[in-house]
């Protein structure tokens, strides 16, 4: 059972989306409405849904006919790093200029206690499903990474789990470890979406496959797929440090880290098409831009 927001003229909905791709409308605008109405009943947010879908009635569309939100109004995007072999191997090739052999922080990170979280995006700068991300005008290394959100609500509890769009500038990150920010953060820099799966209907968090595809003048340019299998660090870990002598504010996303890395010789264009897919989940459609293209920040409506 998974949720979705979408605009009808100028309200945004919130609707439950069964696993036949069936839509079933709710009285609320947001996620974590939707939660804290659940809670007050005496219900899980599962249950509650299940009971929208039995008493309600389908809209007569599909979900490629919705004009989709940003499926949490989330004040706040974190993310977590080095989570995945893959991303410390990636990480240590862009700051030793390839060498392999080297030793880095990022070897020690993912070893560490103390897992690496920095901070992503706000919630007005989150880019909505099939809408466009943007790369950076003074990076000439940039990708999408692929991952799966954590939907929070303020004392840690996962609510929920979505996909995240995080956009990386390669170059930047390599060149200097304290560029981070400006490697992770600009105009329209992370998208999330579609919908978000209720954590109770999923079965083990730990086996979700990630499928990412890029399309470039209607040819498929890169490929690959990973399992949340492969993550070294637990959810529960990552939550606990984000929480930890911080205020989480419900609805937060924690995106998880990436498994999934293109080539060392490729870069996202402007125009390119980036497709993320989680079973159970949906998939998360993004055109590429340059954010030039979007000469002031558009702010996502919630």
């Amino acid at each position: 059972m998974r949720v979705v927001r979408f605009r009808e003229q100028d309200t945004i909905r919130l609707a439950v989306l069964t696993d036949d791709d069936r839509i079933y409308p709710t009285p609320h605008a947001g996620f974590v409405e939707f939660v804290a109405h659940s809670r007050q009943r005496g219900l899980s947010p599962l249950r509650y849904a299940e009971q929208i879908v039995a008493s309600g009635q389908a809209l007569g569309r599909t979900l490629e006919a919705l004009e989709l939100a940003v499926p949490v109004e989330a004040q706040e995007v974190w993310a977590a790093g080095v989570t995945y072999a893959r991303s410390k191997e990636a990480r240590n090739y862009e700051a030793t200029g390839g060498r392999m052999d080297a030793v880095t922080f990022y070897d020690k990170v993912y070893d560490a206690a103390r897992p690496e979280i920095f901070f992503k995006s706000t919630g007005a700068r989150l880019v909505a499903p099939n809408g466009d991300v943007c790369i950076r005008s003074d990076s000439r290394w940039q990708v999408p990474e692929p991952e799966l959100g954590l939907v929070l609500g303020g004392d840690g509890e996962i609510w929920g789990y979505t996909i995240g769009n995080d956009m990386s500038c390669r170059d930047i990150e390599g060149e200097n470890p304290l560029y981070l920010p400006q490697a992770k953060v600009w105009r329209r820099s992370c998208s999330i979406g579609p919908a978000i799966r209720l954590a109770e209907a999923v079965a083990d968090p730990y086996d979700l496959r990630i499928a990412t595809r890029i399309i470039r003048n209607g040819d498929l340019v890169f490929e690959g797929s990973a399992s949340t299998g492969q993550l070294k660090r637990k959810f529960t870990e990552l939550v606990h440090y984000l929480g930890l002598d911080n205020d989480i504010a419900d609805g937060t996303v924690l995106l998880t880290g990436t498994c999934i890395v293109p080539p060392n010789d490729f870069t996202l264009t402007d125009g390119d098409r980036i497709e993320i897919e989680i079973a159970g989940i949906g998939c998360l459609r993004n055109s590429v831009r340059p954010a030039s293209a979007y000469a002031k920040p558009e702010v996502a409506r919630s």
